[in-house]
């Protein structure tokens, strides 16, 4: 196991940010609701509208004059849907609180939110990007491939101060990185892009686990579909940052419609009241799910991060597709974060698109799998892998066995 430790939640009374003395769990539950009590509701109301009437159109104007000169959120009624939408926005104040930022804009995915980022850098002349292995697949292809316009130089966590250039506009890094779970010391890497904005993709830890904007991070991203939504029932992304950076974000929202149905912000909202819940639930069965599979012969090597998770990654000694067409209670899927456990192959499928030597440079093997662990008991999860495992080989020392015994 790569983990030195086992990793522990963090304690349920942390506090979000020092300006405030409410608790991770307690903003979760209530923020973007502030206002319902005295509104005469209690469950966040969703408004579906795309457009909305005005009989100023004087006064309309100048506030998309303001919207088009730097991207804050028009004062008054809602305008048009494009524009923004009070169901979204009450998710984008919430997410924001969790991850200690002014603002977050949210869109349609993940990748559309990664997409504006680059549209905003580049727009500004600041085309290149420096980023570090392993991304998550589809953002590795969008830089690589240049679709955006953009040039990407790839090093290690070291070598970042030394790839910027005059023209980078952004670091990206991952953390803990998918598949492989690989950790980077965001505050190191926060300080060698001096004044160069660092991206962190902050899908797997969510801001339970890790808020990388304390550590020196301008922009948090996040797929939304994952954990946040909580029930792979909603496609989504949010970049969570200060505000000039999202008024220019909400710019090009605008400009290019990768906006949020407002269903979709709504059970993103729910989520987010749940999600220190879910994500401490699922991170205590993943953590005995790596014990287990640690001191199993049949695996070879397992991945987990120190600050924990309900992400797991396992290589193999067998086939691996064979480990993914035996599970039964394990639903075989991509994507990730849901309270049902998934599996999938990142090699064939979420990495697919990466070059093969470059996935493989990056740890992505031919024989590693990715957990997402969920909800269910994990005696019944372990039963189901242990039998997708297959058969121990006659007379296989447990891994833990054979240590002790080197010892």
């Amino acid at each position: 196991m790569d983990s030195a430790r086992t990793p522990t939640s963090p304690p349920d009374d942390v506090r979000i940010t020092a300006a405030t003395s409410r608790a991770l769990a307690t903003e979760a539950v209530h923020a973007g609701r502030d206002d319902l009590a005295g509104r005469g509701l209690h469950a966040p109301p969703i408004d579906l509208s795309t457009t909305y009437p005005s009989y100023d159109s004087r006064g309309e104007a100048a506030r998309i004059d303001a919207f088009a000169a730097t991207g804050a959120e028009p004062d008054g009624p809602p305008v048009y849907g494009r524009l923004g939408n009070p169901t979204v926005a009450r998710f984008e104040t919430a997410l924001a609180k969790l991850e200690g930022t002014e603002s977050a804009v949210a869109f349609a995915s993940g990748m559309a939110a990664l997409s504006a980022v680059l549209l905003v850098r580049g727009s500004m002349g600041l085309r290149h990007v420096v980023a570090v292995r392993p991304l998550y697949g589809c953002s590795d292809h969008l830089l690589t491939a240049g679709l955006l316009g953009s040039e990407v130089t790839w090093t290690d966590p070291a070598g970042v101060a030394d790839a910027l250039r005059p023209d980078t506009g952004l670091v990206l890094v991952e953390s803990p990185a998918n598949p492989t779970l690989a950790e980077v010391d965001l505050r190191a890497v926060a300080h060698a892009c001096g004044s160069v904005p660092l991206l962190v993709d902050n899908t797997f830890a969510t801001p339970v686990l890790q808020r990388p904007a304390g550590h020196g991070a301008r922009l948090v991203l996040h797929s939304a579909t994952k954990y946040l939504g909580g029930h792979g029932d909603v496609l989504a992304g949010v970049v969570a940052c200060d505000e000039e950076f999202a008024g220019r974000l909400r710019q090009v929202r605008f400009a290019t419609g990768g906006v949020l149905h407002p269903l979709a912000g709504y059970l993103l909202l729910r989520g987010l009241s749940t999600l220190p819940v879910r994500v401490r639930a699922a991170s205590a069965n993943a953590a005995e799910l790596v014990a287990r599979l640690a001191a199993d012969p049949r695996v070879a090597r397992v991945h987990y991060p120190r600050i924990g998770g309900a992400m797991v990654s396992f290589e193999v000694h067998g086939d691996p597709h064979e480990v993914i067409g035996r599970v039964r209670l394990i639903t075989p899927a991509v994507s990730l974060g849901s309270v049902d456990t998934l599996i999938q192959h990142p090699a064939s499928i979420s990495h697919r698109i990466v070059d093969a030597d470059d996935r493989r440079g990056a740890g992505v093997g031919d024989r590693l799998l990715r957990l997402s662990v969920g909800l269910e008991d994990v005696e019944d999860l372990w039963a189901d892998l242990d039998s997708a495992l297959g058969e121990r080989a006659p007379g296989a020392i447990p891994l833990r066995e054979a240590l002790s015994g080197a010892e």
